[in-house]
């Protein structure tokens, strides 16, 4: 049974919004009449913009008559484009007051208004109390699913659609769950909507088949993507620069490179496509050329060199690149800094780090929470962790990343009191760590040489309360730490515990451990994996006949891993 209008108006009331102001407040400061929907509709300025004074509200209340659904549902968008917080409340309380709360079109242009203020929560709990939602109202509420990130819950929607009775998905009801498959990388569900489009005779839609193209390349799917692309019989830039994207990025540089060749009027869009796709997993060279090339190359075009030089570890190249992207008077964006700044952070080069810092200053990146996360970065690992934690500490706005660039710089400068006092304020700060969080405060457990217990007791926080599955690198810190703690024979119990067992750098890491406590039973079991494994590596060998030597001098000629 669907809920009351009264319930409807108390539960609204309690939604957290932008402003500080409650919904009961501002919705009180108008009583819903035709004057103080004149009044948004003018955009007139009202006392600090969040209400009416007590005089004016009361003069309104005597005016005119209450306007068409039509109406409302335009000021609401007006309110929603312009950002109106207090106006789109105002217009809420309008319209709950004058009988509007079962009006589809109301209710749906207030859930729009609704997701534009960050409160998915409210938006869905309008579409609720719509009788009869129409495809507008689910599409508006999938696409904010999808807009939070939240696409799974997207798809579960976009099920709900189809197997209603009184609505019908379109083709927007459609691209949406595409888009929402290729981010999540689920293939089969995006083929079963694929099917569903060719059954109801939507595959002639260029907008449709661009979604798909898009949504089998993000799933891997190439030869699916250019089976789609050549079916189409209209090709727009869209679907040339989708067809693009997939190969690019699936490393299919050749046939990407074929289609940039093919194609009637590339942008710079497809372009930046093929030099990233080289420049992730092709030739440097072929990505400079084809920069080179280019009509008129961006930033964009230039990030991707600087980026995929960094991420080979060829750092002086990539500040070569970025001297030269200077020198031609390119315009450099928070990317291009960052970029940057993480090259100088593994060459420790600081002088070009704090050079470059400067730039970003004047420029006019200084709050930028991108560029500060990659300076606090860049400081920490050329070891300068004391104007790190300055950067840190004057940054107006930090995210996970900037977090986790502080904890990481304490992590690895040897600071592990701070490692665990900056953890407990992110905690306070209400963020929420992720796997790298946790790998950082694992290591500095690791390096500090402090009880095997407090480490585990942050690795099961991490499995119980924020439901993160633990990687080889988590399992790896922890049998580190008990290797200098001579723990080792807790160490077996863990690894199968943990669904590592098959995993060699794991088994690799606790043959290292037993070398630092001397444990020549742990280290045959070790290695005997290993061998299983990997097969007869040198590595092992030489390992286990460097335990021996440790423990029986000349006894390293005796070793027998069977033994």
């Amino acid at each position: 049974m669907r809920r009351s209008l009264a319930e409807l108006g108390t539960r609204l009331r309690h939604l957290p919004l932008t402003s500080t102001r409650s919904l009961a407040s501002l919705a009180y400061s108008v009583q819903g009449d035709h004057g103080v929907v004149a009044a948004i509709a003018q955009g007139e300025e009202f006392e600090a913009r969040a209400g009416l004074d007590s005089s004016m509200a009361a003069r309104m209340l005597r005016s005119c008559t209450t306007p068409c659904g039509y109406e409302l549902v335009r000021l609401i968008r007006a309110a929603t484009s312009r950002g109106s917080e207090s106006h789109g409340l105002q217009l809420q309380g309008h319209a709950l007051k004058r009988g509007f709360g079962s009006d589809v079109f109301v209710m749906t242009a207030l859930m729009s208004f609704y997701l534009e203020k960050g409160s998915l929560r409210g938006a869905h709990i309008l579409f609720d109390e719509i009788p009869d939602p129409t495809v507008v109202s689910w599409n508006t509420l999938i696409s904010g699913y999808l807009r939070f990130g939240l696409f799974r819950k997207g798809l579960s929607l976009f099920v709900q659609l189809n197997k209603s009775e009184t609505c019908v998905g379109d083709a927007f009801s459609v691209t949406a769950a595409l888009a929402a498959c290729g981010r999540s990388s689920l293939l089969q569900l995006g083929r079963s909507i694929h099917s569903k489009i060719v059954k109801v005779g939507m595959r002639c839609s260029v907008f449709v088949s661009n979604c798909l193209i898009d949504m089998y390349g993000k799933c891997g799917c190439v030869q699916e993507a250019v089976r789609v692309f050549g079916a189409m019989c209209y090709k727009d830039t869209i679907s040339w620069n989708s067809v693009l994207s997939a190969c690019a990025r699936n490393q299919n540089l050749e046939e990407a490179l074929s289609f940039l060749q093919e194609m009637p009027h590339p942008d710079a869009i497809s372009y930046n496509e093929v030099i990233n796709g080289f420049a992730q997993f092709g030739n440097m060279g072929d990505a400079v050329q084809i920069l080179l090339y280019m009509p008129k190359p961006n930033s964009s075009s230039w990030n991707s060199i600087i980026t995929g030089y960094v991420n080979r570890n060829r750092s002086q190249e990539a500040l070569d690149f970025f001297t030269r992207m200077h020198s031609e008077g390119m315009e450099m964006d928070e990317f291009t800094f960052s970029s940057i700044l993480s090259g100088i952070g593994s060459l420790a080069a600081l002088s070009w780090g704090i050079a470059i810092h400067c730039c970003t200053t004047k420029c006019g990146f200084d709050l930028s929470v991108v560029i500060g996360s990659a300076l606090v970065d860049m400081y920490s690992k050329c070891g300068q962790v004391e104007d790190a934690e300055l950067m840190f500490d004057s940054l107006p706005q930090r995210n996970l990343i900037t977090w986790n660039a502080m904890i990481s710089g304490f992590a690895h400068n040897g600071f592990f009191a701070k490692v665990v006092h900056y953890f407990e304020q992110l905690l306070i700060d209400g963020i929420e760590p992720d796997e790298i969080t946790f790998l950082n405060v694992l290591s500095a457990h690791s390096n500090g040489g402090v009880p095997s217990h407090l480490a585990m007791k942050y690795l099961e926080l991490m499995i119980d309360e924020y439901r993160i599955h633990p990687t080889a690198e988590h399992c790896c810190s922890i049998i580190r730490l008990m290797g200098r703690r001579g723990e080792v024979r807790r160490v077996g119990k863990m690894i199968h515990k943990l669904g590592f067992g098959a995993w060699a750098p794991v088994w690799r890491a606790l043959l290292g451990a037993c070398g630092s406590c001397r444990d020549l039973e742990i280290a045959k079991i070790a290695a005997a994996k290993l061998i299983q494994l990997e097969g007869n590596e040198d590595y092992i060998y030489v390992a286990m006949s460097n335990i021996y030597a440790r423990l029986k001098g000349n006894g390293a000629e005796r070793l027998r891993l069977g033994s």
